[in-house]
């Protein structure tokens, strides 16, 4: 066989060669954590399953949830997705393990009624179920590349395996309803947030006439604003565990930490606008740069926060059962271990470093193009939403809120570029037929001019070709299928509706699982 014809075998095989590696090193945290279970728990079966399952748990959050933290620094290019990867394993496994909460409750968020697990055993193979079951959802979703909320398939879990144990009427489904309505509110809040923050940026300093001296004004206050959210957001959300604070005294140290940072940033910010020399077309790219480090303390920040709250979902049930196998009572209180907290953190660092990346790149890049501005803006939606929304007592994901952005930021560049396109065509419409030199240096002088004067520069156009009776030059039909090109071009609609799907089936498709899981266990285990 010729030298040639081995290398494009190599090359062939490569991918599939790559991924049983990923999937052996899975398999060896997996038999890891068994023999780790095995040491704790003095051989008990159903701790080291437990164990297993909750390890397996913890891997799938970390191929699938953490890319919603890391993933738009990423796709604007602040981070590489080695950089990424490392920032978010560090940030993940310390918040895991310093502020990964000190109580779950045996029944989580009251999805089902207490009296339906009286049984000590039954409550074993609930959680065990449950757990499977998110789990095995959360890696069919990774596999297809959807972001899905593991809150969500952990609810379903034990909603489905609930049902199963006691039937339908031992599902608290009020609550369900809260979660039903948290697949809405949670995309729309995030996406409304994140474009009114794009907005923002556009109106205050990309669309100045002066980009440089508008950024020196408002990059400041943007980033000190940040720092005011991510504090607030940390102290209620983050390190709960370890400092229970009011909303108040949050919010206050989040505003000290904020006129610190303002003043620090304030000097950078001016050097960073008046170094190099300044040429046309390139005052934006500098106003990105300009973002690039409070990007990457933002994934950092919202990992160490998710290590916190989302390493529950893993170990949470698995300290549930491990209390419940060494004789505790069901209507209390499940302290998680530090061994078995340990589990989850490790989990979560080992399936985003071999299963993270492809959802980082889903979410970074392949839902619409990001930039640096961009991204704040999504970091910032991630963290207002969840204030504004614990703060109303509005069921909110994560997930969907991070997601949601990315899209609210994707609609609106594509309704402003349409905008432009309108724009254009009228001002290509009321001139002369004919005359592009005068089409050409209007739109120069209309591109320059600050977003304020646009408007009348339009209106003062359309007079005087009304005043000339100039005919439009396109029809409404021509100028409705341009807009159509731009729309297209900037938000895949095949990832809404492939994301959209996964999340309206997440808690049905858990619940199922869990329930065949709960049969097939109860089965197993019954003499």
């Amino acid at each position: 066989m010729e030298i040639t014809n081995l290398n494009d075998i190599e090359r062939a095989t490569f991918k599939a060669r790559r991924e049983m590696l990923r999937f052996g090193m899975a398999l060896l945290f997996i038999i890891g954590v068994m023999f780790y279970a095995w040491a704790r728990g003095g051989g008990s079966f159903l701790l080291i399953m437990a164990t297993v399952i909750g390890g397996y748990m913890a891997m799938n959050i970390g191929a699938n949830d953490v890319a919603n933290n890391v993933g738009p620094a990423v796709g604007s290019r602040a981070l590489t997705m080695t950089g990424a990867l490392i920032i978010a394993a560090i940030f993940e496994a310390a918040g895991a393990l310093i502020a990964g909460g000190d109580v779950v409750q045996t029944i989580r968020g009251g999805i089902i009624s207490q009296d339906s697990v009286a049984n000590a055993d039954v409550f074993v193979w609930l959680m065990m179920a449950a757990l499977l079951a998110g789990a095995i959802w959360l890696n069919i979703a990774t596999a297809v590349g959807a972001p899905v909320s593991t809150t969500h398939a952990i609810v379903g879990g034990v909603l489905g395996a609930g049902i199963a144990a006691g039937g339908w009427g031992v599902a608290n489904w009020g609550t369900m309803g809260y979660i039903a309505a948290s697949w809405v509110i949670s995309p729309v809040m995030g996406g409304i947030v994140a474009a009114a923050f794009l907005y923002f940026i556009k109106r205050s300093i990309t669309y100045q006439s002066d980009m440089m001296a508008a950024a020196r004004r408002v990059v400041p206050l943007l980033v000190a604003f940040m720092a005011w959210t991510f504090t607030t957001y940390l102290m209620l959300k983050g390190v709960k565990a370890v400092l229970d604070v009011s909303f108040a005294t949050a919010s206050l140290t989040g505003l000290a930490v904020a006129v610190v940072v303002f003043w620090l940033v304030k000097p950078r910010v001016e050097r960073q606008s008046r170094s190099g020399e300044t040429t046309a077309g390139s005052d934006k790219p500098r106003v990105n740069t300009m973002f690039t480090v409070p990007l990457i303390f933002a994934a950092g920040l919202l990992s160490f926060a998710h290590g916190a709250n989302d390493v529950a979902n893993a170990v949470g049930p698995l300290a549930a059962i491990t209390d419940v196998l060494g004789g505790a009572s069901l209507d209390k209180s499940a302290h998680i271990p530090l061994w078995v907290m340990m589990v989850g953190a490790i989990g979560i660092v080992v399936g985003l470093a071999l299963f993270g990346p492809k959802l980082i790149r889903t979410v970074g890049s392949e839902i619409t193009e990001l930039d640096q501005i961009r991204a704040f803006c999504i970091a910032m939606a991630a963290t207002i939403t969840v204030i504004i929304a614990s703060q109303l007592g509005l069921p909110v994901s994560s997930t969907h809120i991070a997601v949601g952005g990315v899209f609210g930021v994707g609609f609106l560049r594509e309704f402003l570029k349409s905008n432009y396109a309108r724009m254009v065509d009228e001002i290509q419409s009321h001139h002369p037929a004919g005359d592009q030199a005068a089409i050409e240096a209007f739109l120069r002088r209309f591109d320059k001019a600050p977003i304020h004067e646009k408007g009348n520069m339009l209106e003062i156009l359309k007079r005087e070709a009304k005043a000339r009776e100039n005919p439009e030059l396109f029809s409404s039909q021509e100028r409705k299928g341009l807009r159509k090109v731009y729309r297209k071009e900037l938000v895949k609609r095949s990832q809404l509706l492939k994301i959209a799907a996964a999340w309206i089936i997440t808690v049905p498709a858990s619940a199922l699982l869990a329930a065949l899981f709960f049969f097939a266990i109860r089965g197993a285990m019954l003499p």
